[in-house]
């Protein structure tokens, strides 16, 4: 099973739950009923909490990489020294 048609199937069955409580099909009580129409805006809003708080946890341990930095340099030193070669000025 992929991980799309979990989703959509996850999807499916708690739009299915969510309509048949918002349509009276079935039973809750009359103070839960004043948040069940908001129900799916809580869930896009946490949602949107929970990626926000996941990118910015991994922004904060995001690993250093001293190996690439220096490759890096070099290629960079390399490409300047080609294109000094062909006399194009470099900084």
């Amino acid at each position: 099973m992929s991980k799309l048609t979990r989703f959509l199937a996850t999807a499916f069955v708690f739009l299915a739950a969510w309509l048949a409580t918002l349509l009276g099909y079935v039973p809750v009580p009359e103070i839960a009923m004043e948040f069940v129409p908001a129900l799916p805006l809580w869930i896009i809003v946490s949602f949107g909490a929970y990626s926000l708080a996941s990118i910015g946890w991994s922004l904060v341990t995001f690993g250093d990489c001293p190996e690439a930095h220096q490759e890096l340099l070099q290629e960079i030193q390399q490409a300047k020294a080609d294109l000094r070669r062909l006399k194009v000025t470099v900084d």
